[in-house]
């Protein structure tokens, strides 16, 4: 799979269009189909207890699926989540940033599947696994 767009352009197209949410993430690779995208935790990404939120690890999932997809068919921003399946595994690492690998399975003209995997920062053992579908919007 061609890669169009590079981690910077990805970094760029969060600012422009999500500048909301763009500082929470940053794309560290991308490259045939793969991307490595990190959450920088922060206090407003805890649930009591100390832990990272479902919804933050939802967040990073998606957004990594989003860019992979984007890396691949250019910047459409009306792309859509359609699906999504999440497995939270264990407890995050307390105070550590996420890290989400994502691998794009099939890109068709239509849809994009894309499976991602959750670690702690410098953890081998994934925290969660997502699988999300994206609607590619017609050309």
């Amino acid at each position: 799979m061609q890669t169009v767009m590079s981690a910077e352009d990805l970094m760029a197209f969060l600012v422009a269009e999500f500048d909301q949410v763009a500082n929470d993430f940053i794309v560290e690779e991308v490259g045939g189909g793969k991307i490595r995208v990190r959450m920088a935790v922060a206090e407003r990404h805890l649930r009591p207890g100390g832990t990272v939120s479902g919804p933050a690890m939802f967040a990073l999932a998606d957004v990594a699926a989003y860019l992979a997809t984007l890396a691949l068919i250019g910047p459409k921003a009306l792309a859509v989540t359609t699906n999504c399946s999440i497995d939270f595994m264990r407890k995050p690492a307390a105070g550590v940033d996420l890290v989400a690998d994502a691998t794009v399975l099939k890109l068709g003209k239509l849809l994009s599947v894309t499976d991602v995997l959750i670690r702690s920062y410098g953890m081998d053992a994934p925290v969660a696994r997502a699988t999300l579908t994206y609607a590619i919007p017609p050309r």
